[in-house]
C-alpha cells in the first residue's frame, strides 16, 4: 500500500496537491512537518503529525522534523484568536533541544536512506536581512491573497486585529520550504488542514524561484465527540513528556476515549492494520461495555510514547487502584493517581503515640462534620484507611496505617478520597 493510500484509509487526508502520488512512487521523497517550540514538550495534539512523519518514513521516504526556533519567535496566527506571548531566543533553543530528544521515540534518526533529519529554522531565519528578504521573497506574495486567508480574516474581524509580526508568518513558513528544498531536496510539506494556505504558498514560491514542482498534504484537525479540544482535560494538557504527564495519566487519557472516537484514534495514532481495526470496530458495536478498543489504544500509544516498562507499570497501577488494593501503591503512585483529591496535614506527634482516633481524623479532614459523625460513618461500614475497611468506631490510628510514613489515605464510600500528609 502506498503512503497516500494508507493515509486515506486511516482518514488522515484532507487535501493534497495534484501529482503527489506519482511523485512519491517515482523516488525517495523528503517531506517535512514543523513543530512550534512553545514548550519543552510536545503534547498529544502534535501526535497525529508526528505519526504522519513516521508513516512517511516507514513508506521508505525521508522525514524532516523542523522545529521553529525562528518562526516560534513570531507566532503562527492559524487557529489563534489573539497574539501569542513571544518566546525569548534562549527559551526557544532550549525547547527545541528537548523536542528533538522527544521525537527520537517515534522517528529513526540513525540509519538508512530514509533516516530522519531534525533541523531548526532559526539556523536560517534568525540571520535574515530584512531588505534583501523583502526584495527576493516578499515580491512573490500578494497582500490581497494574504488577507483572504481564513486565519488572517478571522483576526482582522476581531477587536485586537493582527500584528504585522504574525501577518508575516506565512512568508517565513514559505521560505522554510524553500530552504529545506535547497538544503535537503525537500519536495513535500505536511501539516494540519489549517496549514493548507501556508503550505501552498511554499509550493508556489519554490515553483516561482526554482522552477520545481513541490507538494503538500494536510490532515483533518483532531476533534472529540464531546466537542472539547483534543488533548485537553479538566486537569490540563496531556503532554508527551512523562515528567509533565505521568505514564499512568497518559494511559488513562487514552483509556477514557469515547466509543464514538476510539476507532478513528486507532487509525490516527497506532500502527494497527485495517483488518485489526475493523475487528475492534465490530467489537465496540457488539460489546461496548468491554471497552476492548480503548484498552488496545491506550496500550499501543503508551508503549510507543513511553516504552513497555512504563506501560506495564501504568497498567499495574490502574489495576490496583480500581480493584481497591491501594496498600501496594507507593506514595508517588498514590499522589499521581489522586492528584485531584483534597488533602490536609497532620503533625507527626499527633499520631505517633497511637492514641489519635480515626473518627477525629475524619473530622480533621472534613470528611465528617464532627467526631461523632465520624464514628457513625465508621459503624456504617463506609470508611477505609489505607485501602482497608475499618469497622471499629473507636479505632486508633497508628503509623503502621500510613503509606511509607508520609501520608494516610482515607476513603469514604467508593470514590471520596482524602490524603492526610504527615508533617
Amino acid at each position: 500500500m502506498g503512503f497516500v493510500e494508507e493515509m486515506k484509509w486511516r482518514g488522515l487526508v484532507s487535501e493534497y496537491t495534484p501529482g503527489l502520488e506519482d511523485h512519491l512512487k517515482s523516488r525517495t521523497v523528503s517531506g517535512y512537518i514543523g513543530f512550534d517550540p512553545t514548550a519543552s514538550s510536545l503534547h498529544v495534539g502534535s501526535l497525529m503529525q508526528i505519526m504522519n512523519l513516521a508513516r512517511l518514513q516507514r513508506a521508505g521516504h525521508r522525514p524532516i522534523a523542523v522545529v521553529g526556533g525562528g518562526t516560534g519567535l513570531i507566532g503562527d496566527p492559524s487557529g489563534k484568536a489573539s497574539e501569542r506571548p513571544l518566546l525569548t531566543t534562549a527559551r526557544a533553543e532550549e525547547n527545541a533541544k528537548a523536542i528533538h530528544q522527544q521525537l527520537q521515540s517515534f522517528l529513526d534518526f540513525d540509519y538508512g536512506s530514509s533516516r530522519a533529519i531534525f533541523v531548526n529554522n532559526g539556523d536560517w531565519l534568525n540571520s535574515l536581512q530584512f531588505v534583501p528578504f523583502l526584495r527576493d521573497i516578499g515580491k512573490h506574495f500578494s497582500v490581497n491573497a494574504m488577507i483572504a486567508r481564513d486565519s488572517v480574516k478571522r483576526r482582522l474581524e476581531s477587536q485586537d486585529g493582527i500584528s504585522f509580526t504574525e501577518f508575516s508568518y506565512m512568508l517565513l513558513q514559505a521560505y522554510d520550504f524553500l530552504m529545506l528544498h535547497d538544503r535537503h531536496g525537500c519536495t513535500l510539506q505536511m501539516g494540519g488542514s489549517d496549514q493548507w494556505g501556508n503550505i501552498v504558498s511554499g509550493t508556489d514560491l519554490i515553483r516561482r524561484i526554482r522552477s520545481v514542482q513541490a507538494h503538500g498534504l494536510v490532515s483533518p484537525l483532531v476533534t472529540t465527540a464531546s466537542g472539547t479540544k483534543f488533548g485537553k482535560t479538566e486537569a490540563g494538557t496531556i503532554w508527551l513528556d512523562k515528567a509533565r504527564t505521568s505514564p499512568y495519566k497518559y494511559f488513562q487519557f487514552w483509556l477514557n476515549t469515547d466509543d464514538k472516537d476510539v476507532i478513528d484514534y486507532l487509525k490516527f495514532f497506532t500502527w494497527l492494520d485495517e483488518k485489526t481495526i475493523g475487528e475492534l470496530a465490530d467489537t465496540t458495536k457488539s460489546h461496548p461495555e468491554a471497552r476492548e478498543a480503548q484498552k488496545i489504544l491506550a496500550g499501543e500509544v503508551t508503549k510507543m510514547s513511553h516504552g513497555a516498562d512504563a506501560l506495564a507499570r501504568a497498567e499495574h497501577v490502574s489495576r490496583l487502584f480500581f480493584s481497591g488494593e491501594l496498600s501496594e501503591l507507593s506514595v508517588a503512585e498514590l499522589l499521581d493517581v489522586l492528584d485531584d483529591a483534597p488533602s490536609s496535614e497532620i503533625a507527626r506527634s499527633e499520631v505517633e503515640g497511637g492514641t489519635f482516633e480515626l473518627a477525629a481524623m475524619l473530622h480533621h479532614a472534613g470528611i465528617a462534620s464532627s467526631k461523632g459523625d465520624g464514628k457513625r460513618s465508621i459503624e456504617g461500614g463506609g470508611i477505609s484507611l489505607g485501602g482497608r475497611k475499618i469497622a471499629d468506631r473507636d479505632y486508633k490510628v497508628a503509623m503502621t496505617d500510613s503509606v511509607e510514613g508520609k501520608l494516610f489515605l482515607l476513603r469514604k464510600g467508593k470514590k471520596q478520597y482524602h490524603i492526610v500528609k504527615i508533617v
